[in-house]
C-alpha cells in the first residue's frame, strides 16, 4: 500500500540526516512530498531534495499558487514526519502560525504528526520549548525524545536527531496501526526490559542465554509510537536504540533488577521482555580459567538469581501499574505450554504473561513471533504468528484496555 508522507525539513544541522529518512520511503514504495523551511535550504540543497524524491520542492505558498499548495499538501497527505524539527518550528507549530508552506501544512493536515526534534540541549530543556512539546502532545501529534549524542560542535547531551532508521521504524509502527490510531499511551511512563543477561564465569567466558531482544526493542518502540515516555533496560543487545526512547545498558541479572527496580517505581507499566539467567556462579575467578592438563573440567558451583518479575509483582510501589511478564516454554511431563504458562502467572503475580512455545529453538533471533496473553482474571489472547511489532501492539492494547478500565 502507498502511503502519502509529507517530510517537512527545518533548519537543523541535522537537516542531512533527513535525506536518509527520505530514501527509506521511497525505497518502500511510499509517495513523499519534501516541504523544506528557508532555513533548511541552508544546510541542503533543493535540488538534492527533488532528485531523492522525483518532484519539484518548495518553501513559500506563492510556488504554483493555482494548485493551492498551502492546503492541498497537508489535505492529501497520510502522515506527516518533521525531521528535524528545530525549537522554532516547534514554538511556530505550538502557536498556529502561517508564515511559510510547512506551517501552512501543518494546520491543514487531519493525519498523524510527528515531529524529530534536534537541538542543543538547554534549547530542548528551555520551559519555553517544554511548554511548546506540551502543547502539540495535547493537541495528540506524536513529538519524539531526542537522542543523547554529539551536538554541533564539541557539545554533547540530549538534543540530537535519533537515527533515520529509527524514525523510519516508528513512523512505520504508527501507520501500521491505521489512520484511527490514537496517542492512548500519551503521558504514560512505562519501562521494557530487553535482551539476555550474562553471569560471568571468568574475565572472558559468562552464563548466558539466545534472547536477541528484538521482542523488547519492538515493544519499546511501540509504546514510543503511542506516546509513552519509555525507559528500555537492554541486556547485553547490540540493536540501535529505538527513537524517542531512553536507554539504560546493563550486563548481569543484578544490574538488570537494579535498574528495573528503580525505573518502575514512577511507572504506569512494566514489561519485562528481557530474559535474566536464572543462575550465576557463587565465586567469579579474577583469571581466565585455565585447562586442566588430566582433561578435567573445574566444578562450578550456581546460586539462584532473584526473581525480578515476582519482585515487581509482589511489592508494588504502585498499586495501579500494570505489570507484563514472559514466559518462554517447551512444555514438559507436569503441563503444556499453557498450562506452565498459567502456573507461572499466578506464581508471579503479574497482571499479564506473554506466553511463547520456544521449542526446537523457534522465535530467538526471529523477527516474527506468535504468543498466547494470559491475565490474571482469566482471560486469554491468542496472536498468529506475524511481526514482533504486532505482537507488541496487542500487548499495549491489552495495557491501554486495563488502564481505561
Amino acid at each position: 500500500m502507498t502511503i502519502r508522507v509529507v517530510l517537512g525539513v527545518t533548519g537543523g544541522i541535522a537537516a542531512y540526516k533527513a535525506c536518509e529518512l527520505l530514501r527509506r520511503f521511497t525505497e518502500s514504495g511510499h509517495d513523499v512530498t519534501v516541504v523544506p523551511t528557508a532555513s533548511a535550504l541552508q544546510f541542503v540543497g533543493a535540488p538534492t531534495w527533488s532528485a531523492l524524491s522525483g518532484k519539484p520542492v518548495a518553501t513559500d505558498v506563492w510556488t504554483d499558487v493555482h494548485a493551492v499548495p498551502h492546503v492541498h499538501i497537508g489535505q492529501q497527505a497520510d502522515v506527516v514526519v518533521v525531521a528535524p524539527a528545530t525549537a522554532d518550528l516547534l514554538a511556530r507549530a505550538a502557536h498556529g502560525l502561517a508564515d511559510d508552506l510547512l506551517t501552512n501544512t501543518l494546520l491543514t493536515a487531519r493525519c498523524p504528526v510527528v515531529f524529530a526534534p534536534a537541538m542543543h540541549t538547554e534549547m530542548w530543556e528551555h520551559r519555553a520549548t517544554q511548554a511548546n512539546v506540551a502543547t502539540l502532545r495535547a493537541r495528540g501529534a506524536l513529538v519524539i525524545e531526542p537522542a543523547v549524542g554529539r551536538l554541533t560542535g564539541a557539545d554533547t547531551g540530549k538534543g540530537r536527531l535519533p537515527e533515520p532508521a529509527e524514525i523510519y521504524e516508528l513512523v512505520r509502527g504508527l501507520l501500521d496501526r491505521g489512520p484511527d490510531a490514537t496517542q492512548d499511551l500519551a503521558g504514560r511512563k512505562v519501562v521494557v526490559s530487553a535482551g539476555g543477561t550474562r553471569e560471568y564465569l571468568d574475565p572472558v567466558r559468562f552464563l548466558g542465554n539466545r534472547s536477541s531482544g528484538l521482542q523488547g526493542y519492538a515493544l519499546a518502540r511501540a509504546a514510543a509510537s503511542r506516546g509513552a515516555h519509555v525507559t528500555l533496560v537492554s541486556a547485553n543487545v547490540t540493536l540501535p536504540d529505538p527513537a524517542g526512547v531512553s536507554v539504560v545498558h546493563v550486563e548481569t541479572t543484578e544490574q538488570l533488577r537494579e535498574a528495573v527496580v528503580t525505573a518502575t517505581a514512577t511507572a504506569d507499566a512494566v514489561v519485562m521482555a528481557a530474559a535474566p539467567a536464572d543462575f550465576r556462579p557463587t565465586a567469579v575467578s579474577q583469571a581466565k580459567i585455565k585447562k586442566a592438563d588430566d582433561g578435567s573440567a573445574p566444578a562450578i558451583e550456581l546460586t539462584q538469581n532473584p526473581d525480578i518479575l515476582a519482585e515487581i509483582s509482589h511489592d508494588r510501589t504502585r498499586e495501579d501499574a500494570v505489570i507484563v511478564g514472559f514466559a518462554a516454554e517447551t512444555g514438559d511431563a507436569t503441563g503444556s505450554v499453557l498450562d506452565l504458562g498459567r502456573a507461572k502467572l499466578a506464581r508471579k503475580g503479574c497482571d499479564l504473561l506473554v506466553v511463547n512455545d520456544v521449542s526446537g529453538g523457534a522465535v530467538f533471533g526471529s523477527a516474527d513471533n506468535e504468543a498466547v496473553v494470559l491475565a490474571a482474571d482469566g482471560a486469554a489472547v491468542e496472536v498468529p504468528r506475524g511481526s514482533k511489532t504486532a505482537l507488541a501492539h496487542v500487548i499495549w492494547d491489552e495495557v491501554a484496555r486495563r488502564f481505561a478500565g
